[in-house]
């Protein structure tokens, strides 16, 4: 088992203020169904659930330390995807629904009755899958720089090829060449930046990464957006190539408890502005009396037709 302490984020955020002492990420392998799992806890203060956050493609945990070590007090849970980081490949490609799974059991194995869900980038339809497939054990559910999968407005032809390789991964030099146009914001504006990324990255491998890739292949969430029950936080960047704003208009119009907050960075606000997610996250999370109305006239009609299936089930007549 690791502890890691004094982790550095990206930026010297100062709107993250005075946070005392750094939080602790204990690092350790857990096997759930079979599959080994290279899992981290960042273990908070508070009473609320802890927050199950799924990663981007081909990113090991370590990359969202930043993001881990700005919450004040929100346990945190992370893995990573098999064949990526300290998590050994399987044996044969997945579905998003057996990430899912593997997410419920690690949730159990730890004994928690109910969670907290948020996916970035790729990882955000892994936790629209699992909000879906679990709505019980899923209490509240952040969708950060991601997309309803296949259906999705898609980035620049060339924006695409540069991702259709994990070799961002593997070579520092092409990651210095790409990373402005792949991820946009902060990262035009600042080149050092690019190195700190690059060098928390490691991992990555073809196979795992292929995985990943065909894992989503023919995958959406639109045909049953409108039945997700959680209230649900959407978080876009306003300068990202990679997955176009939009379809942050596009999840938050068609979840019908959903707020769609925008961010001023570019594909990687999680971690260039940690500070900033962590809080805008947090203040979702703990507000447990806050009523999200949602904001357009799909959402609204979601929720109108949501209400019919409830109130056809519940004047059935009782079949003895």
């Amino acid at each position: 088992m690791l502890l890691l302490r004094g982790l550095t984020s990206l930026t010297n955020d100062p709107a993250g203020g005075d946070r005392g002492a750094t939080p602790e990420i204990e690092a350790r392998q857990i096997t759930i169904d079979g599959q080994l799992l290279q899992v981290a806890i960042r273990h908070g203060s508070g009473s609320g659930p802890p927050l199950l956050l799924f990663n981007g493609i081909g990113a090991n945990w370590e990359l969202a330390k930043p993001f881990l070590e700005a919450l004040t007090s929100t346990t945190a849970i992370i893995f990573d995807v098999p064949g990526v980081g300290g998590s050994p490949r399987p044996l044969l490609p997945y579905r998003p629904s057996t990430l899912a799974r593997l997410g419920a059991g690690l949730v159990a194995e730890l004994s928690y009755a109910e969670i907290d869900v948020a996916g970035v980038s790729w990882g955000g339809g892994i936790a629209q899958q699992f909000a879906h497939q679990y709505p019980k054990l899923c209490r509240r559910l952040v969708l950060a720089a991601t997309a309803p999968g296949f259906t999705m407005v898609p980035a620049s032809p060339a924006v695409l090829w540069k991702m259709a390789t994990p070799r961002r991964y593997t070579d520092k030099g092409y990651m210095n060449r790409v990373a402005a146009d792949i991820y946009g914001g902060a990262f035009r504006d600042d080149p050092s930046l690019i190195g700190r990324h690059a060098a928390a990255m490691h991992g990555a491998r073809n196979l795992g990464y292929l995985y990943q890739l065909l894992a989503m292949s023919g995958w959406t969430s639109l045909p049953w957006l409108w039945s997700l029950p959680q209230p649900t936080l959407v978080l876009m960047g306003r300068d990202d190539p990679l997955v176009p704003p939009v379809n942050g208009h596009i999840l938050a119009g068609l979840i019908p408890n959903a707020e769609l907050r925008m961010i001023d960075d570019g594909h990687l606000f999680i971690v260039t502005r940690p500070a900033e997610t962590a809080a805008l996250i947090e203040a979702f999370l703990a507000d447990a009396s806050r009523q999200i109305e949602p904001s357009s006239p799909l959402s609204r009609m979601a929720n109108w037709v949501s209400g019919l299936v409830s109130t056809s089930g519940e004047r059935r007549p009782h079949q003895s």
